[in-house]
């Protein structure tokens, strides 16, 4: 089958790999209908690269038709269409029953202490290999997949497998009051989402904070007041002034370790990333993993925008252990920090019967910006990282 394989730092192609097949009766295979770019893939491509090797398949979004199933999986049979979810659980470990999904004894990686295996992502969440290819085995499919009726655009329904479900634990983390104040650091597809799922759930007032304009007024279009990080010289200044002087209720970093700011401990962190890139993969690993900075600009700026006694909720991606945080500060000012990957099926049946609604509540429909053939993949990883074309969310059709 046709995959799009990981080849090196910022490299990747379009190659044969061997088709999946049921290797445990957990399993099912699907043949994928519809696979997205996430800006976790970005890490990938730009960062975590000591942790590939050329030829691990990426990509942790998709949807597609069952094609087999082993013998203990019995929600779902051939020919039904599945999400999902980008976390792999099995649903019955002491986690799981707690609904933490994302921390699944069954599938941890305990040999790097790590939590759930991940589609697509890295030997530090279990090398299985990912979505963006034509099939895909899905390991745990006695619980994993989300059944989802046909006749409808698999845009519909293909963010249940991770945009939704994270964007809508960050709204829940976030925990703003009634009627409150939200901030959301980034505006890209989680970002969006955060807006929406944010007034869709009773905030009062929500700030979109991002540069790129596409991001902006799109965000505008949800009922965010668009706050523009070009024209500010301190973020968390502006938002502290529109807030009357005492900062958001709760605020969102939905951007992560890719943030893009021009504070120079930003722009040293990058220069330490792309560092990182160029030592052994042995060596790399280690400093990723344990010593590196990230680029925590977005992070600072909602630590510091947000009001004494209100909360942080971050569900964007950091990967070091040394990041600076002001603690002095957070802790005189009582700040809640909640963080982590999202427990996707902890959220899906909160989330399924808005995405089924004809009226679109969420606007699933207008989130992707493009949708390009398997093929074109290398392309639409540049055209995502460099928000191109208003490249917002790319969807492939393998």
């Amino acid at each position: 089958m046709k995959a799009l394989t990981w080849q090196g730092n910022q490299n990747v192609e379009v190659t044969d790999v061997p088709d999946p097949t049921i290797e445990q009766p957990t399993d099912a295979v699907i043949k994928v209908t519809s696979t997205a770019i996430c800006g976790s893939d970005l890490h990938l491509y730009g960062v975590l690269g000591p942790y590939l090797k050329p030829g691990d398949v990426l990509g942790h979004e998709a949807m597609g038709v069952v094609e087999e199933v082993g013998s203990e999986v019995t929600h779902i049979k051939p020919g039904d269409r599945v999400v999902v979810p980008f976390n792999i659980a099995c649903g019955h470990c002491w986690m799981c029953e707690r609904k933490l999904f994302a921390q699944c004894e069954t599938t941890q990686v305990v040999s790097e202490g790590k939590g759930a295996s991940l589609f697509g992502y890295t030997a530090l969440y279990g090398s299985v290999p990912g979505g963006q290819s034509e099939y895909l085995r899905v390991p745990q499919g006695q619980f994993g997949p989300i059944k989802v009726p046909d006749g409808t655009p698999d845009e519909q329904f293909l963010f249940l497998s991770d945009v939704l479900p994270t964007a809508w634990q960050a709204v829940a983390y976030a925990d703003p009051p009634p009627g409150g104040t939200v901030a959301v650091f980034g505006l890209g597809p989680i970002g969006q989402m955060c807006v929406r799922i944010a007034k869709y759930l009773g905030a009062g007032r929500v700030i979109g904070i991002d540069s790129v304009p596409e991001r902006l007024a799109l965000a505008d279009r949800y009922g965010a007041e668009p706050l523009d990080l070009s024209k500010v010289d301190d973020i968390s200044e502006a938002l502290i002034a529109i807030t009357d002087g005492r900062g958001a209720d709760a605020t969102i970093d939905a951007v992560g370790m890719e943030a893009h700011g021009g504070a120079p401990g930003g722009k040293l962190a990058s220069i330490a990333q792309k560092a990182t890139g160029l030592l052994p993969d042995p060596v790399a690993q280690k400093v990723t993993d344990k010593m590196a900075v990230d680029r925590i600009d977005a992070l600072l700026g909602a630590i510091k925008g947000v009001r004494r006694g209100g909360t942080v909720s971050i569900s964007g991606v950091y990967g070091g252990e040394v990041d600076p945080l002001p603690m002095m500060e957070m802790f005189d000012r009582g700040i809640q920090l909640r963080m982590g990957q999202a427990h996707v099926r902890r959220w899906t049946d909160d989330i399924l019967p808005l995405v089924l609604d004809p009226a679109d509540p969420l606007g699933t429909l207008d989130l992707t910006t493009h949708q390009l053939p398997l093929a074109d993949a290398p392309g639409a990883y540049e055209m995502f990282r460099d928000k191109n074309d208003g490249c917002i969310k790319v969807v492939l059709k393998p």
